[in-house]
């Protein structure tokens, strides 16, 4: 069995399209027909069902899925281990991170990379947290750089980089902008904009609300903390923010006594797969910079403990 068929066949299963797995492959359509046909001679059975312009998986296009998926897997795993053996930084890395951390946390990091390892391609992509861990239990990312998940997830090792403190925001005409502290119940009376529910980051607040039996009055949702931003400038409703983004002249920080919230920052791979010397170069990288920050007073440094 062919591991180029098995990335053809992989590749048409999750796009359904012959023509699209041929582009994310750099091949032509015949090309990747050719392959994917080949591994149905092979297991002398039909793995797509071409019905029109739809391509859907037979029974047994299904059940070769998940296996074709760990055989690719394996060998990467295979390959980066061995690779790793000679020491060199170097091939292609695929990482993920959230818009918020390639914006404001990254940029320093992947210039002092890019001009240490010349010889690593990054294959950057730019997604939510929870997709993007996600993406690494599948074996689709090796290295994430994201908010950390609130708790354990299974086959996922995370590592801690840096220190987000979270902040209550309002606009500079909100009603409660001129108070010099604000209690939770009084902020629970008007409107919030705020990342989606199911988010780490929304996560957080809610289980320190928990406890109070506290709900929120909730107007419209975003993943992207610089539409938040905008909606709180303009006096859509308050908002929780990383403390980076909040020295804006149009908003207003809330002193909140009760509550002082915060998130992780930090790495996410594979329990069980190895880490390329790439992929730990750019950990390492990471937390060089962090420390760089804090020794600067640019950020909050991270003790062990969080």
């Amino acid at each position: 069995m062919e591991i180029n068929d098995l990335k053809a066949f992989l590749a048409v299963a999750k796009s359904e399209s012959f023509s699209l797995a041929g582009e994310q492959l750099h091949l032509t359509q015949p090309a990747v027909s050719k392959r994917v046909a080949a591994l149905e001679e092979e297991l002398n059975t039909r793995l797509f069902d071409r019905i029109s312009r739809k391509i859907t998986l037979t029974e047994a296009g299904r059940q070769l899925l998940p296996r074709a998926q760990q055989m690719l897997y394996e060998m990467e795993d295979i390959r980066r281990s061995i690779s790793n053996l000679t020491g060199k930084v170097s091939g292609t890395l695929t990482m993920g991170t959230s818009h918020h951390i390639g914006l404001r946390r990254l940029p320093p990091a992947l210039k002092h990379y890019s001009r240490r390892f010349p010889q690593v391609q990054l294959d950057i992509r730019f997604m939510d947290s929870e997709t993007a861990c996600g993406a690494v239990q599948q074996g689709e990312l090796e290295l994430a750089i994201v908010t950390l998940p609130t708790e354990p997830i299974a086959n996922l090792t995370t590592r801690p980089i840096w220190h987000d403190p979270l902040l209550f925001v309002v606009s500079r005409e909100h009603p409660l902008a001129e108070r010099p502290r604000v209690t939770l119940q009084e902020l629970a009376r008007h409107p919030a904009v705020l990342v989606a529910k199911g988010t780490y980051t929304r996560r957080i607040l809610e289980q320190a609300l928990e406890p109070l039996g506290m709900r929120l009055k909730t107007g419209m949702e975003t993943n992207y903390f610089e539409t938040l931003k905008m909606m709180v400038s303009i006096g859509l409703g308050w908002s929780l923010l990383p403390k980076s983004m909040t020295g804006e002249p149009d908003l207003k920080v809330l002193q909140v006594p009760e509550l002082e919230l915060s998130r992780t920052l930090g790495a996410v791979t594979h329990t069980r797969r190895s880490l390329s010397n790439a992929a730990q170069a750019m950990v390492e990288t990471c937390l060089g910079d962090a420390d760089n920050q804090a020794d600067a007073g640019q950020a909050e440094p991270l003790s062990p403990s969080r």
